[in-house]
């Protein structure tokens, strides 16, 4: 029996030379409060506590290699750092996409991320070049979807909202709309009943979910109708409660979802990602359904987590390797931040805290600096727990994985198949050093929705 145990523990933990393979050594110090270790615990603040209330760590200690201000703006030297860095990035990614795939148009690897990235430098900087530069990639997206899928980050509908987007934003209502209409043709494919299409984020429904919600909450709440919404969202869940059924799991997990035959658990292909699409405020998913349904699944995801704080790919894999936002503690982070708002229950945020100590000592990882399975992704699970608790620690920690970022190429890190793309390559590096610029604003593309559709109906109703 002990023997047994000492072997299951090997393949759950790992070995030590396996994970020093997929990351580096976090070479940072970690963020020191002042008058206390970084280890210190941390008063879980509330989701109904005002910004200025929430829980912070106390003041830190007075140190010039800090990256921020006491008020948490960015300091002026690392804004400098960061902004140069950006332009060299930009200049190295544009030569490089000469060579590109003419004819990937996904958001993922292709030209619908190269929109975005510039859309999102257009977003920080307000400056109108970088809105043109968007407009003029969206333009040759545009002419050449190929129908064939139908998720934002892998088929027409990243390019189609992201399109839709941009024209709104340059005042042309008419081409926008038409992306809308074109966009929302695609609904069909998305309900039909003899659809072999999956529900994961990637290539399913959650995929398609996430565009539409994207354009209410960058255009206008009534952009995409909400009866259209509720048909995707009761697919996603009408679903995930047959496959459940199939799999004897209702009870213990009623919303169950796979994709190739394996039941994953992260972000890009599994329940963390479709879990956490469907707890958005945007999806409009009744309180009910929340609480029968998606509780009790998320907390079945829970119980799967390693000794470690990290998560398996999938319910079947037991080994504690992966530490990607596809894959592992980065995507999961995700889904319990979410959880602990809509439920406010502070086991959600004591797990994403859990992440987040994973993320740091394991995230800088040798596959590169993207954003699904690199380093910048990563970064953005700081990002976002700060956004949820404005604990300075989380900013600092974003920050030193934003200073790795800096020193792009330096490491010796795998060099991936689409190098200056979104989600693999240098793309996703400048979005995610450009969110540090603005690090209350920042949110991780194709993925993160901005909160602006809570402003335009508090808007419409004052």
């Amino acid at each position: 029996m002990g023997e047994g145990m000492s072997k299951r523990l090997k393949v759950q933990l790992g070995s030590e030379a396996e994970m020093e393979e997929r990351a580096f050594n976090n070479p940072y110090p970690d963020y020191q409060p002042h008058g206390s270790t970084a280890s210190a615990s941390t008063t879980l603040p509330t989701p109904n506590d005002s910004e200025d209330n929430r829980c912070s760590s106390a003041s830190p200690q007075r140190d010039d290699s800090l990256p921020f201000e006491s008020d948490s703006q960015i300091s002026s030297y690392f804004n400098k750092k960061i902004t140069t860095k950006i332009k060299d990035l930009l200049q190295q990614m544009e030569e490089g996409l000469k060579t590109a795939d003419p004819h990937d148009c996904s958001a993922y690897t292709g030209w619908t991320g190269i929109a975005l990235l510039y859309l999102q430098l257009y977003r920080v900087t307000k400056e109108p070049t970088h809105l043109q530069r968007s407009l003029d990639y969206v333009k040759r997206i545009l002419r050449n979807l190929n129908g064939r899928r139908v998720t934002f980050l892998c088929g027409d509908a990243g390019p189609l909202a992201v399109g839709a987007v941009v024209y709104h934003k340059m005042k042309n209502d008419s081409e926008s709309k038409e992306c809308v209409t074109k966009l929302l043709q695609l609904q069909r494919i998305v309900l039909a009943s003899d659809s072999d299409l999956p529900d994961e984020l990637l290539y399913g429904r959650s995929g398609y979910l996430y565009a539409l919600l994207y354009l209410n909450t960058e255009i206008d709440p009534e952009t995409v109708p909400q009866s259209v919404i509720k048909e995707v969202v009761e697919s996603i869940i009408e679903s995930g409660k047959n496959f459940s059924r199939e799999e004897r799991k209702t009870e213990r997990c009623p919303l169950l979802y796979q994709w190739h035959r394996k039941q994953y658990v992260g972000a890009a292909h599994g329940m963390a990602g479709i879990y956490y699409m469907l707890m958005q405020p945007a999806a409009n998913v009744e309180r009910e359904t929340l609480m029968e349904l998606l509780k009790p699944s998320i907390d079945y995801v829970r119980h799967k987590k390693f000794r470690s704080g990290n998560y398996p790919s999938s319910l079947s894999n037991e080994t504690d390797r992966l530490v990607h936002w596809c894959h592992g503690a980065p995507g999961v982070i995700h889904m319990l931040m979410q959880a602990y708002t809509v439920f406010k229950e502070d086991k959600y945020l004591k797990d994403a805290m859990e992440c987040s100590d994973v993320i740091w000592q394991r995230g800088l990882l040798r596959k590169g600096y993207g954003i699904c399975h690199g380093t910048a992704g990563n970064g953005y699970s700081f990002l976002s727990l700060y956004h949820l608790t404005q604990d300075k620690k989380y900013l600092y920690r974003a920050c030193k994985f934003a200073e790795w970022c800096l020193d792009y190429g330096a490491h010796g890190c795998r060099i991936p198949d689409r190098p200056y793309s979104l989600f693999e390559g240098m793309a996703g590096a400048i979005h995610f050093l450009s969110d540090i610029l603005v690090p209350e604003k920042s949110r991780f593309p194709a993925f993160e929705l901005s909160p602006q559709m809570k402003e335009n109906k508090e808007k419409r109703n004052s």
